[in-house]
């Protein structure tokens, strides 16, 4: 008789994993049932034109913001593509990197520094417009936040895609002497095309799921997408019918949004690996060159200025008052206690998905097909992506509201929901190094008998000692900058940095919200950097 197999501790860890994902998105999904449910007249009262309105403006924002990022990115990248030796490009796209890094409060602080009403560029508007400029705020304003953050991304997964032309076809249009307008028919615009759909999907994704841009940003209700109107229906109107309705049509449009991209194979955590720069053997004409210069140093201006209005206008705030306050220190200790536990969970539940997969794969036959436990370890942190944060934050708070006190669980629920959101870029971090650590001491390991902890701390931590630094460093960074979930749950006594910025804002305190927005910001770059570091590390 064969015996049957051993069990795997990395498998049931995975289910374990798998578990606490399930019982926090389906707890959420059963506060919103079970609340619409209670009141069935109130959530259909809830299909108005405030909604319709609402919904017309996410997919109208998310279509223009789209459109704006994707079509300059197109040219930005071919620029940088075509001038491989151009001043600075190393610099350029590490600074193309920094809006990932950047907490949206953050950014938005930094726009509004330039472009609001008393922003530097103020002046300038009000005599080229002949009266008063009005700000940003608006549609506007979410536009350019937008364009901000996604033109980098484009930009660079565009000059991904621009990277895999292989050098014999750049030889061979050279030896046929091919000019530019030819070599972008035949060679650049297949690859950018194949590659044009999952950019803009992923775009269009960012924008739709956008809340903290919108409620920073839109300045009234003309411009409220579904998941400030989630907000404002939970903390200001107290109308949970309609939070309900507003809710599962925010589920229903990113469900959509994600598994289009799934179908077309996108790139949705949103990274980019960029190869070193290819030889090539087209030269770029002297008006081509100066157009692609001139593309290229728009792009960079647009990009820095937020950044740099956030450190001017950072340094001219009173910082050494804020550090001295009270709200201040106590809000900095609850976001890095929050963000700590949070990228230790995160990381966690990632290693414990991808441990558990690859077992799973190991005992399967090279013929069969995939277990339904090895797809859901294979692709289970994917299912946040469909779940926005607010609306996690929306579900839990509506099944708790009648069992405790919401806001005393604030701390539990910015822990796990930041954690669970972070894991698809934990277990891209961490996934690579596991599968090989396990591919050279897999028979090793199984010869000797080692297994569980013994395994992990003596076999497989040399190897994946810096993807979880990686994945760690970035989960924390996450945590720090977000303020979905603490936007609905915080309160006086459970605030974060995020939280206390955006009150601050709120009461007009502007030059203590842009010292919040350097401190904030610095802190979550200098942990994407390291992140960004340990990962090259960890490939080199």
């Amino acid at each position: 008789m064969q015996s049957a197999p051993r069990r795997d501790s990395r498998i049931t860890a995975g289910v374990v994993a798998l578990a606490a994902i399930a019982v926090l998105i389906g707890g959420a999904f059963a506060g919103l049932i079970l609340e619409g449910a209670h009141d069935l007249s109130g959530a259909a009262a809830a299909f108005d034109g405030y909604l319709l309105r609402v919904a017309r403006f996410t997919l109208w924002q998310a279509l223009l913001s789209t459109l704006l990022s994707v079509a300059p990115a197109l040219l930005v990248a071919r620029a940088l593509s075509r001038h491989p030796a151009f001043p600075g490009r190393r610099l350029i796209l590490q600074l193309f990197t920094v809006p990932l890094a950047l907490p949206a409060i953050v950014a938005a602080l930094g726009i509004l520094a330039l472009y609001g009403r008393a922003g530097y560029f103020a002046g300038v508007f009000a005599r080229l417009g002949g009266g008063e400029w009005p700000g940003i705020y608006g549609l506007s304003g979410i536009l350019v936040a937008h364009v901000f953050f996604n033109l980098p991304l484009a930009t660079r997964l565009f000059l991904e895609a621009l990277g895999t032309i292989p050098a014999d076809q750049w030889r061979l249009a050279s030896q046929l002497g091919m000019g530019a307008r030819p070599a972008f028919r035949l060679l650049e615009w297949p690859v950018l095309c194949a590659a044009l759909p999952g950019v803009a999907g992923l775009v269009f994704m960012l924008c739709i799921t956008s809340f903290t841009i919108v409620l920073t940003l839109g300045g009234g209700p003309a411009a409220t997408t579904l998941e400030v109107a989630i907000y404002q229906a939970l903390r200001f109107d107290f109308d949970p019918a309609r939070a309900v309705v507003l809710t599962l049509l925010q589920i229903a449009l990113t469900f959509v949004v994600v598994a289009a991209l799934t179908r077309l194979g996108a790139n949705t955590v949103g990274d980019a690996n960029l190869p070193v720069a290819p030889r090539r053997y087209l030269s770029a004409g002297r008006v081509e060159s100066l157009l692609n210069a001139g593309l290229i140093a728009l792009a960079l201006l647009f990009v820095a200025g937020p950044m740099m209005a956030t450190v001017v206008s950072g340094l001219q705030a009173d910082l050494g008052r804020l550090a001295g306050e009270e709200a201040v220190r106590r809000a900095t200790l609850t976001s890095a206690g929050l963000a700590l536990i949070a990228a230790l969970l995160s990381v966690s539940l990632s290693l414990a998905l991808i441990a558990a997969r690859r077992a799973l794969a190991l005992r399967r036959r090279a013929s069969s097909a995939m277990s339904l436990l090895e797809h859901a370890a294979d692709t289970g942190a994917g299912f946040v992506l469909v779940v926005p944060p607010i609306v996690l934050g929306a579900g839990w708070f509506l099944a708790l509201r009648n069992i405790t006190d919401v806001f005393a669980v604030a701390p539990v629920m910015v822990v796990a929901v930041n954690a669970v959101m972070a894991m698809p870029f934990a277990i891209r971090a961490i996934r690579p190094a596991y599968d090989a650590a396990s591919e050279r001491h897999e028979r090793l390991c199984l010869a000797l008998g080692i297994s569980g902890w013994t395994r992990l701390s003596l076999i497989d931590w040399p190897s994946l000692r810096r993807p979880l630094a990686t994945g760690f460093a970035f989960a924390m960074a996450l945590s720090l900058g977000d303020l979905g979930v603490i936007a609905l749950f915080g309160s006086d006594s459970v605030q974060t940095l995020p939280y206390l910025l955006l009150a601050r804002m709120g009461s007009y305190r502007t030059a203590d919200a842009a010292g919040l927005a350097l401190l904030l910001g610095l802190v979550c770059l200098m942990l994407v950097v390291v992140a960004d570091w340990l990962g090259r590390e960890a490939k080199a």
